[in-house]
């Protein structure tokens, strides 16, 4: 069965639509049938951007009437296309996402989603975005904080993540 399409939708990951709200935010729909939880994603993103802005910033929770779902509302990125880029600026915006996101490990949150499983459609780094002010994360949906899975779950993740950057950093880069 194909999934529900939203008006205004920009994407689809696995378990949610997103869709254009404006020219400032998106809303994450959370429909009946999802698999997601809404609250604990909120927390993650609020958590993840006190630590800095890597993570695409939490605006609020909202229930919209015209779709009968819960949304999780954050600010809209404008991606840009890395590959319009000298191979120079793209080392120095990845050193700079390597510095921000070795902030949110120490902090205990890890991503998790760096690289798309080959299982599930899309772009391998669909959760990575090139904006005006450097790469960004979406989607915390499978992020985890270390306080709530332990320190043992929290290292294997972590581990996992380092592996993904390397393989990120040479896509971004090589390409």
């Amino acid at each position: 069965m194909e999934p529900q399409r939203y008006p205004r939708q920009l994407s689809r990951g696995a378990n949610n639509a997103v869709i254009a709200l404006s020219a400032t935010e998106v809303g994450k729909v959370f429909s009946e049938d999802t698999r997601s939880d809404i609250g604990s994603e909120a927390e993650k993103m609020r958590y993840a951007n006190a630590v800095n802005g890597l993570v695409s910033q939490f605006q609020r929770l909202e229930y919209n009437h015209d779709l009968q779902a819960d949304m999780l509302v954050m600010e809209r990125i404008y991606p840009l296309d890395f590959r319009a880029y000298e191979v120079e600026m793209r080392e120095l915006w990845l050193d700079v996402f390597t510095e921000e996101l070795q902030a949110l490990h120490a902090a205990g949150f890890v991503h998790r989603d760096l690289l798309r499983p080959s299982n599930l459609p899309g772009d391998r780094y669909d959760n990575i975005l090139l904006t005006p002010q450097g790469l960004r994360l979406i989607d915390v949906g499978i992020s985890v904080l270390q306080r709530q899975v332990g320190e043992s779950f929290f290292n294997a993740y972590l581990q996992r993540e380092r592996e993904e950057l390397e393989l990120f950093g040479r896509f971004f880069v090589g390409r």
